[in-house]
């Protein structure tokens, strides 16, 4: 029997194994730690370029929507192409537009930058989970896509609070170089572990596009890309509500970022329980608490002793993604390349949409702190499509029993 008709799973030491999810997780904690690099160095880019605040926010607006456009646009265009070739180029491409953004002398150039940046993004976690579930067996898959997510968890925890606190005594541009050299790494990596796979199955554009295009694939994107905004209104704008409304110094940022990132790991944890338990209705929990989250965060930011708990809650909203990775599973049938990839280009429209809202929150003239109940109108808006959604699967329940 040859080599090559053995599965790949079959194929591969569990050091192998190990290797390769590790080099897939390295890209997967540079990309958590370039998008939410500006926010935790909002105020250090704003004095760099000579712009306000709100404009870093268009920033990472810029980011967002680059993701948005290049996870679906990438993954059909690179559906053809065999998975590791797809990976180095997008790690590839995620090393230049990050070097992009740490040479950028204006505002405008740094704008390109950052939507450049964040077209790889969708697309690599996208393919990087379906590597992972091959080179698995059976059993064990579920973890090895958790190992990839795992990158971007301690990339909050980690690597924000790192490149925050490297920004502030360094330069900003730091924060952005070294995200260069990790996608770097990653290509390293993935070229000397990720072997290739000659029996792997190209899947066909056209099939992924077609199944793609059912209702309640595109409900749950919708949820995501509203339901999420909160979180990044919250975080987009932490340093100035911890400045300006807690009256903290700046350098208390590294430690919020830490702090939102435990929450973060948190709320994965949390996720994952809660779909084991109460399916799809998971959504509508982790909503209702964002909700109530949210809501109370202007009061307490207030006060150093309440803040820092609520940023951990804040973080903890991160459960959804989980929550609709497991739904899209469930309901996108052969489009898995397409909708994973998709979600997140939902969550990055969320965090176009966050900054956004807040921006013109603060624009005009409210406190930072009130991000916090523009965040609970975008999640209310999440869980009235939920219930969107619950309605349509009842409906279709109910279809072959009214045609008996």
């Amino acid at each position: 029997m040859s080599s090559s008709s053995v599965p790949l799973a079959a194929r591969l030491s569990p050091r192998e194994r190990t290797l390769i999810l590790l080099a897939l997780s390295l890209g997967g904690f540079a990309i958590g730690t370039s998008e939410f690099a500006s926010m935790g160095l909002m105020l250090e880019i704003s004095r760099g370029l000579s712009i306000s605040e709100t404009q870093v926010g268009h920033l990472i607006s810029a980011y967002a929507i680059g993701v948005v456009v290049g996870a679906p646009v990438l993954a059909f265009a690179g559906a053809g192409f065999a998975r590791r070739n797809l990976l180095l180029a997008l790690m590839g491409f995620y090393a230049i537009g990050n070097l992009a953004s740490a040479l950028a002398p204006n505002y405008g150039t740094m704008l390109l930058a950052r939507f450049v940046a964040g077209l790889p993004h969708g697309a690599y976690f996208g393919v990087a989970m379906l590597v992972a579930a091959a080179i698995s067996p059976p059993a064990q898959r579920g973890a090895a896509v958790s190992k990839v997510l795992l990158g971007l968890s301690v990339a909050i925890l980690v690597g924000n609070p790192l490149t925050t606190w490297l920004g502030q005594q360094v330069s900003w541009r730091t924060a952005f170089a070294l995200v260069s050299v990790l996608a770097i790494a990653t290509v390293a990596m993935i070229a000397r572990f990720l072997l290739p796979d000659p029996d792997e199955v190209r899947t066909s554009p056209m099939r992924e596009l077609r199944a793609f295009n059912r209702p309640q694939v595109w409900l749950a994107l919708a949820i995501g890309s509203v339901g999420f905004a909160g979180m990044f209104c919250v975080f987009t704008y932490l340093a100035p509500t911890l400045v300006q409304v807690t009256g903290l110094a700046e350098s208390w940022m590294p430690l919020a970022v830490g702090i939102f990132g435990i929450g973060a790991i948190i709320g994965n944890v949390a996720g994952g329980w809660l779909v084991d338990r109460f399916q799809f209705r998971a959504a509508a929990v982790v909503l209702v608490w964002s909700i109530l989250v949210l809501l109370a965060f202007p009061l307490a930011a207030q006060s150093v002793w309440s803040v820092f708990p609520m940023i951990i809650a804040v973080g903890t909203m991160g459960a959804l993604a989980a929550v609709l990775q497991t739904r899209l599973m469930d309901v996108a049938g052969e489009a898995q390349t397409l909708a994973a990839a998709s979600n997140h280009a939902a969550f990055n429209t969320a965090n176009a949409l966050g900054p956004w809202f807040g921006g013109m929150a603060i624009g005009a003239g409210f406190s930072p702190a009130v991000t916090g109940y523009v965040g609970a109108a975008t999640a209310l808006g999440g869980l009235l499509l939920w219930c969107v959604a619950m309605l349509v699967d009842r409906r279709a329940r109910s279809v072959p029993v009214l045609q008996q």
